[in-house]
C-alpha cells in the first residue's frame, strides 16, 4: 500500500513512468499537473476530511458525528495495528497520529519540487553523468554550500577553469544543484551540425539518419508529404493573421505608432458603442449573440468550428517520422564527433567554498576508485555494454537466504572477483538448496576491513570486486539459477570520509548530514544522515531505486535500523516499555524515510523483499503502511543467535532451558510469520567472534585433534540447532556462506591488527571433502530439501505443543510435519509420548543421529514408522511413542491417515 496523498498511476515501461498525485486543501481538489498515463492499478490513498457546519438552529440533534471516509480514505488508520495486536498505550496511539499527519506534511512539501514520489525516487536519470542526445554530456550535482563548481579530469587536463558550471538557471539553481554541459569535440574538417538541436543515437550503430540525406531534402519532403496547401502558411509569415485583425479594427489606414493611437475607450463601451451605431440594421447582419460581463474575473468562451477540419486535424499524426529522418546513429557521432568524456575518464569534482577550495568525488557516482579518490566514466559502446539475459525469479513464498561477502568468497588469501564469485560460489548456493542470495558489502567502500558498512559511494559496486557489468552478471547468472539477489543496504549512517564520502562534501556540515553531535554515531565515528532533508530524501529514496532498475537487485536488507531511530542510536537498554517507543530520543523523520521508502519501492515493484534489521522490535515493523506500520516484508530476529551463542559459551549443556530457547525463536507470536531467523548470519563470524564450527569443534579439520565424543557433541548440536531455528519460525530463513558445512574459523578481514593478512578473509572449500564437514553439509542440504520439496515454510505458524524443561524435550507440528527434539546431553528415551492430531503411520524423513550426516545410527530401520495410539497427549486427541536418543532431533511426516 502506498500511502500517497491521494492516487497513483504507473504508465507503461514505453514512456516515462509517472505517479500522479491529488492536493487537497480545503473543500477543494486540485489536480497539480494533468497527466496522460496508461491504466495501472490504482492504489487509494488519504484525503482530507470536508467538514459541514452548520448552526446549532440548523441541527436537528446534537450529537457527535464522524464524517463519512471517502472512496480513497477506506483501509487507512494510522494506528490500526495497535488493535490488531491489543496494544493500547495512548501515547504511542498520539504518536503514530501524529507521524501520519507529518508524513502527509512532508509529501505536500515534496510535492511542491517534484511532479510526484516516482519522480523523487529517479534522481539518478538527471544527476550525475548522463549522455545526451544531443552531442553532449550533461553532469548534475547537489553542492548548496558551494560558490562554484567544475569538473576536473584527465579529460581536461584536471582543468579547474575549462569546464565549469554557468551562472544563473542554467548553472546553479536556487536548490543548490550545478549543471555542467561537457560538448563532444568535433572532430577535424568536419563541420558543425546544421540544426542545433541535431539529435544523435547512441544505441544503435546504424539509423535513418546515417542514410546521407540532407536536411533540405528532409524538410522538403515534409512540406510535400505532411503539410497540405496553406496549413504552414502561420509559420511561414507569423504576423499575417495579426496584420488582419489589425485591418479590420482601424482600417487600412490605421495609426501607425503609439502616438497616433490615443486613448482607447474600455471594450465594454467600444462595444454600445458598435450596437448603437447598427441599431437600424436589418437583424441578420447583427451576430447571433452577445458577449455579456458579470464582472468575473474570467469568462469562458465557446468557438464555434468546423467540424471536418476538427476530425481532419485530429486524425493528423504528428510529423514524428519526419524528425527521425534527422536523428542520426552512432556511427554518424563517431565520424563526426569525439566524446567529451570518453569511457573510462577519471574525473573529480573542485569546489570553491567558503573554507577555500576542495575537490570531491561525486556523490552520484556509479564506478569509483576510493583508493585514489577518483570516479571512473562507465560508458561502454553498445557492443560490450552488458545486456539481460534472464528474467527475475518468481517471489517464491519462503525464503532460504545464503548470506555472502564476495572479497572473502575464495579459497586463496585474496580479494575475490564478482566473476570468482560466479564460478564457484553461484553453483555451490543452488545445490546447497538455497532460493536467494543476500550479499553485503556490495556498495562502495574506502577501507576493506570495515566489510562495507561504512559506504563511501552509495551508487558504486566496490570497485575492487569488479566492474559494474560484472555485477550486473552475477545477478543475471543468479536469476538464471532461479535464485534471488539482495543486498545489504546501509542508509542507517554513512562513511566520515569527506573526499571519497559525502562527509563535509560542500564544505559546510549540514549537506547531507545533521549538524553537532547528532550528526556523528556516538560510538561508530560514522555520519548520521538528516532524513527529514527533501533533498536528502531525493538521494536515498532513488538509491533504492537505482539499484532496482539498473541492477534488477530483488530486495534489500536495511542494516542496523536501531542506528537511525534513536538519537541514541540503539545504544540504550531497552525495557519493553511503550514509551521508549514514542519519547524525546525516537527520530520522527527516520521513521517518516523507511515509511516512504517501503511505500515508493513496493509501489514501483510490487515483487521487491524488504528485510528490517532492528534489534529494538519497533512497534509496527512488517505491518502495512496503511495500518501505522513501516512496511516491511520481513524483520530479523537477532535475539536468537545472540542465545545460542550465550548458550554454547557461557552454559552447560544440561542447564540449557527449552522454555527460554522456544519463547525466544517465536518472540511474542506477532507477526511470527514475518520473522526471519538464523542461527548464525556474518556477525558470529566478522564481528570479533567465533563461528559455532569453532565452538563446538574447534579448528580442526579432522578427527585426529578432537576427541570422539566432543565431536559427536559438537556435529549432533550445530545440527539440532539449524534444524530448530530453521522451522520453528516464520517463512524465511538466513545462512551464512560457510556455515552449512561447519567452517571451522572466522573471518578477520585485512588490517593493521594483524599486518594485514589474507589468512582468515577467506573460505575453506576445501574441507567439504573432509568426512565431517561434507556430512554437516549434506545434512544442511537435506534440511533445506524440507521446504524446497515439502513447502514447509510456507505454511502455517507452528504448533508448539509439547516443551519439557526436565527431560529437555521440545516438540511441535507444522503442518502434517512432527518436529521432536531432544537436547538432553546423556539421557536417550525409548518410548517418548509425543500428542498428535492425526491418526496415521508418521516416517522418519529426517534424523539428525543418522551415520551420513555424522551421528551414531541408533534408530533402527523398524523405527522409521510410527503408529498413533488413540490415547490424548499434549492437548491432542492421539499421540506417538517415539524413540528419542540423547542430543539428536527427527522430523516425522504423516505417509498415511487412519481413520477411526
Amino acid at each position: 500500500m502506498l500511502s500517497l496523498t491521494d492516487s497513483i498511476r504507473i504508465s507503461s515501461p514505453f514512456s516515462d513512468t509517472r505517479l500522479t498525485f491529488l492536493s487537497h486543501s480545503g473543500n477543494k481538489t486540485n489536480r497539480r499537473q494533468p497527466t496522460f498515463v496508461r491504466n495501472r492499478p490504482r492504489i487509494s490513498c488519504p484525503q482530507r476530511k470536508n467538514i459541514c457546519r452548520c448552526s446549532r438552529t440548523e441541527q436537528p440533534q446534537r450529537r457527535k458525528h464522524r464524517p463519512a471516509k471517502t472512496d480513497d480514505e477506506k483501509g487507512i488508520d494510522p494506528v490500526g495495528f495497535l488493535s490488531k495486536y491489543g496494544i493500547t498505550h495512548k501515547d504511542f496511539a498520539q504518536f503514530l497520529r501524529e507521524r501520519y499527519k507529518s508524513l502527509k506534511d512532508l509529501k505536500d512539501e515534496i510535492l511542491t519540487r517534484h511532479f510526484s514520489l516516482k519522480e523523487l525516487s529517479s534522481g539518478y536519470e538527471l544527476l550525475g553523468m548522463h549522455r545526451n542526445m544531443q552531442h553532449r554530456v550533461d553532469f548534475l550535482e547537489w553542492a548548496p554550500g558551494a560558490r562554484y563548481c567544475a569538473l576536473i579530469g584527465d579529460f581536461n587536463g584536471w582543468s579547474t577553469t575549462d569546464n565549469c558550471a554557468r551562472e544563473g538557471h542554467f548553472g546553479h539553481d536556487d536548490y543548490g544543484y550545478w549543471f555542467i554541459i561537457l560538448e563532444d569535440k568535433l572532430r577535424q574538417g568536419e563541420e558543425p551540425d546544421k540544426l542545433y538541436f541535431q539529435q544523435y543515437n547512441y544505441a544503435d550503430d546504424y539509423d535513418k539518419g546515417d542514410t546521407g540525406i540532407t536536411v533540405e531534402e528532409i524538410f522538403k519532403k515534409a512540406n510535400d508529404e505532411y503539410w497540405e496547401p496553406g496549413e504552414d502558411r502561420f509559420i511561414k509569415s507569423r504576423y499575417e493573421a495579426a496584420a488582419k485583425l489589425y485591418e479590420e479594427m482601424f482600417g487600412p489606414n490605421g495609426p501607425q505608432t503609439e502616438g497616433e493611437l490615443e486613448e482607447m475607450p474600455d471594450a465594454a463601451t467600444r462595444y454600445k458603442a458598435w450596437k448603437e451605431q447598427h441599431k437600424n440594421d436589418p437583424e441578420s447582419n447583427l451576430p447571433s449573440y452577445d458577449v455579456i460581463d458579470n464582472g468575473k474575473e474570467y469568462d469562458i468562451f465557446n468557438i464555434i468550428g468546423d467540424p471536418e477540419s476538427f476530425k481532419k486535424f485530429r486524425m493528423k499524426q504528428p510529423p514524428i517520422a519526419y524528425w527521425l529522418e534527422t536523428k542520426k546513429g552512432r556511427k554518424g557521432w563517431l565520424q563526426k564527433y569525439m566524446p567529451a568524456l570518453p569511457h573510462g575518464s577519471k574525473y573529480r569534482m573542485y569546489f570553491n567554498t567558503p573554507n577555500g577550495p576542495l575537490e570531491r568525488v561525486p556523490a552520484w557516482a556509479t564506478f569509483v576508485i576510493p583508493e585514489q579518490a577518483l570516479a571512473v566514466h562507465w560508458e561502454p559502446p553498445p557492443e560490450y555494454a552488458y545486456k539481460w539475459k534472464n528474467k527475475q525469479p518468481v517471489r517464491p513464498k519462503s525464503l532460504r537466504i545464503y548470506e555472502c561477502h564476495v572479497g572473502i568468497s575464495g579459497q586463496e588469501p585474496k580479494v575475490s572477483s564478482f566473476n570468482d564469485f560466479i564460478s564457484k560460489v553461484l553453483p555451490h548456493i543452488k545445490e546447497a538448496g538455497y532460493n536467494a542470495v543476500q550479499i553485503i558489502g556490495v556498495v562502495e567502500h574506502k577501507d576493506y576491513f570495515t566489510v562495507g558498512y561504512r559506504v563511501t559511494n552509495f551508487y558504486a559496486v566496490s570497485s575492487r570486486y569488479g566492474t559494474p557489468d560484472d555485477f550486473k552478471r552475477l545477478v543475471d547468472e543468479a536469476h538464471g539459477l532461479g535464485l534471488l539477489v539482495f543486498l545489504e543496504i546501509v542508509h542507517s549512517y554513512a562513511a566520515a570520509d569527506e573526499m571519497v564520502g559525502l562527509s563535509l562534501f560542500d564544505g559546510t556540515n549540514d549537506c547531507y548530514f545533521h549538524t553537532g553531535k547528532r550528526g556523528h554515531h556516538k560510538f561508530w565515528g560514522t555520519r548520521m544522515f538528516k532524513y527529514g532533508d527533501p533533498d536528502v530524501l531525493h538521494f536515498l529514496l532513488s538509491n533504492l531505486n537505482w539499484w532496482v532498475e539498473e541492477y534488477h537487485v530483488d530486495g534489500f536488507h536495511f542494516h542496523s535500523l536501531s542506528s537511525m531511530l534513536y538519537t541514541h542510536n540503539g545504544f540504550a537498554s531497552f525495557t519493553g516499555d511503550m514509551d521508549e517507543y514514542c519519547n524525546q530520543y525516537v527520530d520522527k523523520e527516520a521513521l517518516l524515510y523507511l515509511i516512504l521508502a517501503n511505500e515508493i519501492l513496493h509501489a514501483l515493484h510490487p515483487n521487491v523483499i524488504t528485510i528490517a534489521e532492528d534489534a529494538t522490535l519497533y512497534p509496527g515493523l512488517c505491518d502495512p503502511t496503511s495500518q501505522g506500520g513501516l512496511g516491511f516484508d520481513f524483520f530479523a530476529n537477532l535475539s536468537a543467535s545472540e542465545m545460542w551463542l550465550a548458550l554454547l559459551e557461557n552454559t552447560p549443556d544440561h542447564e540449557w532451558c527449552m522454555s527460554k530457547i522456544v519463547s525466544t525463536l517465536v518472540g511474542d507470536r506477532q507477526n511470527t510469520d514475518k520473522m526471519l531467523l538464523y542461527a548464525e548470519n556474518h556477525n558470529q563470524s566478522i564481528s570479533g567472534g567465533r563461528s559455532f564450527a569453532e565452538i563446538l569443534i574447534g579448528n580442526s579439520s579432522g578427527r585426529s585433534s578432537i576427541s570422539q565424543e566432543s565431536l559427536l557433541r559438537g556435529c549432533s548440536l550445530h545440527k539440532m540447532i539449524r534444524l530448530i531455528t530453521s522451522t520453528i519460525g516464520g517463512h524465511a530463513y538466513l545462512n551464512f556462506m560457510g556455515n552449512e558445512f561447519g567452517h571451522p574459523k572466522r573471518v578477520e578481514f585485512p588490517m593493521s591488527s594483524n599486518n594485514f593478512s589474507f589468512s582468515l578473509a577467506n573460505r575453506r572449500w576445501d574441507l567439504l571433502e573432509n568426512d565431517v564437514h561434507y556430512q554437516l553439509f549434506a545434512f544442511d542440504k537435506d534440511m533445506m530439501d524440507l521446504d524446497k520439496n515439502g513447502r514447509l515454510l510456507s505454511r502455517g505458524l507452528a504448533n508448539i505443543h509439547h516443551v519439557n524443561d526436565t527431560t529437555m524435550v521440545i516438540s511441535y507440528l507444522r503442518g502434517p510435519d512432527l518436529f521432536v527434539f531432544n537436547f538432553h546431553p546423556v539421557n536417550s528415551y525409548e518410548r517418548y509420548t509425543i500428542g498428535v492430531e492425526e491418526a496415521g503411520e508418521y516416517h522418519v524423513a529426517l534424523n539428525t543421529d543418522e551415520k551420513k550426516y555424522g551421528g551414531r545410527g541408533l534408530l533402527g530401520h523398524d523405527q522409521n514408522v510410527q503408529r498413533t495410539i488413540s490415547r490424548r497427549a499434549d492437548g491432542m486427541r492421539f499421540c506417538l511413542e517415539v524413540p528419542l536418543p540423547s542430543r539428536s532431533a527427527q522430523v516425522y511426516k504423516l505417509t498415511r491417515i487412519l481413520r477411526a
